[in-house]
């Protein structure tokens, strides 16, 4: 006779970029332990490949984790944590006075909701009629970008992050769909930008959507005060 069989529950949620409710279930101890020596190796890669396979797998392969942005997978990641191991995470953060001192603070998982930079757009404007649309990078983009920084190619990285993002270009009333030219017509693109207009593209990235949590702490050392922002996925571990 076959050991019994234990059903986990099933919760919902709503995907940030689209609003679309999908059903996920919490990781299993098999999952969990794939994580957690991800974690021990101290490898990005190896880290985001086993989120990515969690994922799809807690959420019945309805979600593409390739395609969605990066935000979405870190918002989706974290509310199936919440349900596996705890809707209250304790993080060690350091005090931003002395930069040194650690407090534990609880988090609500739950909570956790992805937050828009006022000065974030997709569209960025860098001639008075030439104008670039981005797209938002994705998983598959990380792990790419990934194994491009573990062979220490650091500019090589960026652009080829910059190349994957350019969703449209535009000039005056005409459009260039960027999946129609090759990467070296897009890096010529960026290449000939001056500083201004290239930063302008950096921002786009700096300013992204992201999981963000904002808590005030206390020094117990010097007794300051101060706000502590946690953001992004690896905040939250």
């Amino acid at each position: 006779m076959s050991l019994p069989k234990i059903n986990t529950p099933e919760y919902s949620l709503n995907i940030p970029s689209t609003d679309e409710e999908i059903k996920f279930r919490p990781f299993l101890v098999k999952e969990e332990k794939v994580l957690l020596i991800a974690q021990e190796t101290g490898g990005e890669k190896a880290l985001y490949q086993a989120i990515k396979n969690l994922c799809t797998n807690c959420c019945f392969g309805k979600v593409d984790v390739d395609t969605l942005p990066l935000f979405d997978i870190e918002y989706v990641f974290l509310q199936i944590r919440a349900k596996s191991v705890g809707e209250v995470a304790k993080i060690d953060v350091t005090c931003p006075d002395d930069d040194k001192t650690k407090v534990t603070i609880d988090v609500n998982l739950t909570q956790l909701k992805v937050e828009i930079d006022e000065k974030h757009s997709p569209k960025i404007q860098l001639t008075d009629d030439i104008g670039l649309l981005m797209s938002y990078p994705n998983l598959a983009d990380v792990l790419t970008m990934s194994t491009a920084e573990d062979d220490g190619n650091t500019v090589d990285k960026m652009f080829a992050m910059m190349q994957k993002c350019m969703y449209q270009v535009w000039q005056g009333e005409e459009t260039h769909d960027a999946v129609d030219y090759t990467n070296k017509e897009k890096k010529d693109f960026l290449e000939s930008l001056n500083h201004e207009q290239f930063e302008k593209i950096q921002t786009f990235f700096d300013t992204m959507p992201t999981v963000k949590y904002t808590v005030d702490v206390i020094n117990p050392t010097t007794k300051v005060k101060s706000e502590v922002t946690l953001e992004g996925m690896n905040s939250f571990f």
